[in-house]
C-alpha cells in the first residue's frame, strides 16, 4: 500500500463521508499518522444529491477530492481502496490493494440502500445514495421525456411520464418537489409537443404522514407544498412489487411507471471481521459505547451512520444524518489524541441543531429546538446552511451561481444525457 513506516501511532479511517472527513480534519498535522481509505476518491455532499438527480446541479458541485482535503495534512495519506476484512487480533485490515497495520481503527463506512429483502424492487428500482446513481436518475428522467416525445402510444407516454418515488422522508420529499419543478417549468418549454399535465409524480410513504422524523407542523406544511406543486401524496402505502412497468402496493393503488425511485430507507454498511455481537443485526450498525468504541474492542471505533450509541434520549441510536457524524468525528479525533497521551477520553453528547427539508422554490420547512417555521424564510435558511456546509470555496461559488440562475430563469441548466442509462 506504500504507506511510510513511522514511530507515530497510525490511525486508519475507513470512509470519506461526513464522519471520516470530520475526524481527519481534527487529526490534521498532529503527532499521529492518519490513513484515509475510501472506494471513491471524493467526498459527496449527500444532502444535495437530489439536485443532481433532477438536473439542478452538476455532480462536481457537490463532490470534492479527498486528496485535496488532505493536501496540507503532512502526516495524512489517502488510498483508493475497498476494505474487505478486519483482523482485530493482528490489528490489521485487508483491502483490495493490500494489507495495512493500525494502532487505532475508525469505521466510518456509512450506509447503503435498504430494500427490506424485496429482490424485485432491488432489481428494477433506482436508488440514490451515490453520485453515479444520481446521474443515472437524471439520465433516465430525461430519456423518458425524449421517449414520450416520439411515442405514438398514449399508454407508453403515460408510463414514461409517470414517476413514482418511494419514501416520504427528506430525500423523497425534496426529490418529489424538484421533479415537480421540472414538470412545471421545463417540460412546457422544452417539450412543447407534449401535454405537461400527462406527467404525474407519485410520492408513497408507509407512515401516516410525510417527513415522519420531523414535527407534525413540518409534515403538514410539506404535504401542502407538495400538493400545490402537483405531487400526488399517498400515505400509509407500501410497495409490495415492481417489475419495471407496474407498481403494486398494499392498497388498491396500482401504477404504471417506467421509473420507480427508491428512497425508503438505509441500512448500515459494516465490514467483515468483527465479532457477531458487535453488530446490531436489525439495524446493521456497530454497537458503540459513549466514546464510540465498538463493543468488545479497545482500539476499534465506529462513528456516523454505522455507529449505534444507545442513550436515554436516543434509545435507538442517533439519527443517521450529517450532524451526529460530524460531531462524533470531531470528538473522537480529540479523544484519540488523549489516548495517545494516556489521558481520559470524554463521552459524546449530541447537540441537536434541528432538521429541515426543502420542497421547492420558496418552500421549505425547518424544525429548531424552540421554533418551527415554513415557507420563504425557511427556504432561505435551508439554502444558506447547505451552501456554507459544502466543502470547498469553488463548490460554494458554483452552487450559489446555479441557484441564482435557476431562481431568476426558472431553469435547470444541467439537463444533459451525458451517459445514457439502460436498465
Amino acid at each position: 500500500m506504500n504507506i511510510p513506516d513511522t514511530e507515530l501511532p497510525r490511525i486508519v479511517i475507513v470512509g470519506g463521508g461526513f464522519a471520516g472527513v470530520s475526524i481527519a480534519k481534527t487529526l490534521a498535522n498532529k503527532n499521529v499518522q492518519v490513513v484515509v481509505l475510501d472506494k471513491h476518491n471524493y467526498h459527496t455532499f449527500q444532502p444535495l444529491l437530489y439536485q443532481v438527480s433532477s438536473a439542478g446541479l452538476e455532480p462536481d458541485s457537490i463532490a470534492y477530492p479527498l486528496r485535496k482535503i488532505l493536501k496540507k495534512h503532512n502526516t495524512s495519506f489517502f488510498r483508493l481502496a475497498e476494505v474487505e476484512h478486519i483482523l482485530p487480533e493482528q490489528k490489521e485490515i485487508q483491502t483490495n490493494i493490500g494489507n495495512l497495520k493500525y494502532d487505532y481503527l475508525v469505521l466510518a463506512t456509512g450506509t447503503k440502500t435498504n430494500y427490506f429483502g424485496n429482490k424485485a424492487i432491488e432489481a428494477h428500482s433506482m436508488p440514490m445514495k451515490k453520485v453515479p446513481q444520481a446521474l443515472n436518475i437524471r439520465s433516465l428522467i430525461l430519456q423518458n421525456f425524449e421517449k414520450a416525445a416520439v411515442s405514438d402510444s398514449q399508454q407508453e407516454r403515460k408510463a414514461a411520464l409517470n414517476f413514482v418515488i418511494v419514501g416520504g422522508g427528506p430525500t423523497g420529499v425534496e426529490l418529489a418537489g424538484a421533479i415537480a419543478e421540472l414538470k412545471n417549468n421545463i417540460l412546457p418549454r422544452d417539450y412543447r409537443d407534449l401535454d405537461a399535465n400527462m406527467m404525474q409524480i407519485h410520492l408513497l410513504e408507509g407512515h401516516s404522514r410525510v417527513l415522519p422524523p420531523m414535527s407534525e407542523h413540518a409534515s403538514k406544511k410539506a404535504e401542502e407544498f407538495l400538493k400545490k406543486l402537483g405531487v400526488n401524496v399517498h400515505c400509509n402505502t407500501f410497495v409490495q412489487d415492481y417489475n419495471g412497468e407496474i407498481v403494486i402496493t398494499n392498497s388498491d393503488l396500482t401504477l404504471e411507471s417506467k421509473t420507480l425511485i427508491w428512497a425508503a430507507g438505509v441500512t448500515g454498511a459494516p465490514v467483515n471481521g468483527l465479532k457477531a455481537d458487535a453488530l446490531l443485526e436489525r439495524a446493521n450498525r456497530y454497537k458503540v459505547n459513549q466514546y464510540n468504541q465498538v463493543e468488545g474492542y479497545d482500539s476499534i471505533f465506529a462513528i456516523g451512520d454505522i455507529a449505534l450509541m444507545e442513550t436515554e434520549v436516543y434509545p435507538k441510536g442517533h439519527p443517521q444524518v450529517a450532524q451526529p457524524a460530524i460531531q462524533q468525528g470531531k470528538l473522537l479525533g480529540k479523544n484519540l489524541l488523549r489516548l495517545v497521551k494516556k489521558q481520559t477520553m470524554k463521552p459524546f453528547t449530541y447537540n441537536d441543531k434541528g432538521s429541515m427539508a426543502t420542497i421547492g422554490r420558496n418552500k421549505a420547512v425547518v424544525d429548531l429546538k424552540y421554533y418551527k417555521f415554513a415557507g420563504f424564510f425557511a427556504w432561505f435558511v435551508w439554502m444558506f446552511i447547505h451552501l456554507m456546509s459544502l466543502v470547498g470555496f469553488r463548490n460554494r461559488v458554483i452552487v450559489f451561481f446555479n441557484w441564482t440562475y435557476n431562481y431568476i430563469n426558472f431553469d435547470k441548466a444541467a439537463r444533459l444525457i451525458i451517459r445514457p442509462f439502460n436498465k
